[in-house]
């Protein structure tokens, strides 16, 4: 086993970075039917929100009303879901989903209800550029 961060395989096939936040990386699905971010606390060996330390767990929830304030406002989200299942990957990470009466899969889960839909370079660095600004 080895002694730094990664992020899981399947974290890095299906999804962008977005940015490095001050615990944990923003990532972005890689599936264009949703807003779905991913929040992944770089600590070692983490599986469960109760694995974290107290601050930890503080500075996790920051990080997940940010992104979820973001979602709400820039995307224009009718609902968030936010979840932690792990039963794929076993690494801590949270998802932030924005979802629509019309969307594809509504009001089912967005698991496996249709096949992805990949984003361009160009609206990858537009959520990245829109994440920025909103932060500022």
């Amino acid at each position: 086993m080895s002694d730094a961060f990664s992020l899981a395989p399947q974290l890095v096939k299906d999804c962008e970075l977005i940015v490095e936040l001050p615990l944990s990386s923003l990532l972005l699905m890689n599936d264009a039917n949703y807003p779905w971010f991913i929040l992944v606390p770089r600590v070692l060996g983490v599986r469960e929100l109760i694995d974290l330390s107290e601050q930890q767990q503080q500075q996790l929830l920051n990080e997940s009303n940010r992104i979820s304030h973001f979602i709400l406002t820039h995307f224009k989200a009718e609902k968030l879901n936010i979840a932690t299942l792990g039963n794929v990957v076993e690494q801590l990470h949270i998802h932030h989903v924005g979802r629509f009466e019309d969307d594809v899969s509504w009001p089912k889960p967005v698991w496996g209800a249709v096949p992805a839909k990949a984003y361009s370079g160009t609206q990858i660095d537009e959520i990245k550029k829109a994440y920025r600004d909103f932060m500022q």
